[in-house]
This record gives structure tokens, sequence and C-alpha cells, in this order.
């Protein structure tokens, strides 16, 4: 799969991924390129009724069931939506990807990453984003954003332990030490605007401009 661009915003529960990947879908598509934004689990249909399941409070699925079907639901959104947009030229903006398999599944879960990856490539032929934004902001912005999003009414995975979600955090910081390459790292602290103005800079090399 080859021809576009392909982003990807990472971070835990209300560090404003959805806000700063649609606000930079946004500034892509005002700046002439053609841009698919999309989100994990979901992004096709097959994917949201999947993604209906994994979220549900009614369910108690185990590590390994749910990363099956994070599995599941990534396979057919790469199959009928991220790898054609990237086959026709699109820039992809994807809130969650890859990354969250592995911080969540092989993080809070305690699963492999090496179990992960396989069932990353025998579903979505190993696919990974050319650049990923992994945001963090301190816990009393996480807490504020939360409670507007939630309120007392968490889903499945938003409402795991504090402990779970610590365990999310530092993995996610792992990954990012260990491929700085692909990893920029966003302070998502203050406005959505001011978040935005520090990806947009450091998309700069990107769309061909010094910054």
């Amino acid at each position: 799969m080859s021809g576009g661009r392909f982003i990807t915003f990472e971070g835990g529960e209300g560090v404003g991924k959805s806000t700063q990947a649609r606000m930079l879908a946004e500034m892509l598509q005002a700046r002439g390129r053609s841009v698919l934004l999309t989100r994990e689990p979901g992004g096709t249909k097959g994917a949201e009724a999947i993604r209906a399941l994994l979220l549900d409070t009614q369910y108690d699925w185990d590590a390994n069931a749910e990363a099956l079907l994070f599995a599941a639901a990534r396979s057919d959104h790469v199959t009928h939506a991220i790898g054609p947009a990237l086959d026709a030229g699109k820039w992809v903006v994807c809130d969650r990807f890859i990354d969250s398999s592995r911080a969540y599944q092989a993080g809070g879960d305690d699963l492999s990453d090496d179990a992960i990856l396989s069932l990353h490539t025998i579903g979505s032929y190993a696919l990974m984003p050319d650049v990923t934004f992994l945001l963090y902001a301190n816990g009393e912005d996480v807490a504020q954003r939360l409670e507007a999003r939630d309120g007392d009414t968490p889903d499945r995975i938003g409402g795991k332990s504090a402990e779970y979600h610590a365990k999310v955090g530092q993995r996610f910081r792992d990954l990012a030490a260990m491929d700085p390459e692909r990893f920029v790292l966003i302070d998502a602290s203050g406005s959505p605007d001011a978040v935005h103005q520090r990806i947009v800079q450091a998309m700069a090399p990107m769309l061909g401009e010094s910054g």
C-alpha cells in the first residue's frame, strides 16, 4: 500500500486525540490535500459493529478476546478504508491504530507485544503509520476532559482502573522511546487551538515547509 500519507493520534483517555485528529484533517483539506479522517476501533460498517461490542459495559471480554476483536476490526478498517485511501493518494488521519493495541492489550493487560504484532501482520499487512502523534497531558486536564466527555458513564475500557490506565500510559511512552523516528510527543495541555499549533509545527517537514 503506497501513495498517500498515514498519520495517527495516540495517547491515553481524555488527552484530546479525536479533537486534534479532526483539526489536523481540516487543516490538511484547507491546504489542498485529499483526506480521510477515521478512527479505531471503527471506520467501516464492520469495524463499527465490533466497536459497539468492545465498548459495551455488559460484556466482560478477557484480554485475549479483546485483542482478537480489535485485530478483526482493524483488518476490516485497513482492507476497506485505510488501504484504498492510501492507494488513491489520500492523507489518512486516524484516531488510534496498532499502537493502542500495543499499549492497552500488551501494556495494560500484559499480553506480549509479539502476539499483538503477529495479529497485525495476519490481519492488516503489518501496516504502520508514517508519523504518530502521542498526546500527553496532566491529570487535572485529563479529568476535566473525561468529565465533559463521559460524565458518570464511561465506556467499558475508559472505566477500567487507574492502575490499568497508568500501565497503558507508561507503555505508550515506552513505545515512543523505542521508535523515536515515527513518534512525535505533543504536550496536549492548554486550549485545543494551542495544541493544534504544536502539531502543525511538527508537521512542517512532512508538508514541505520550513516550520
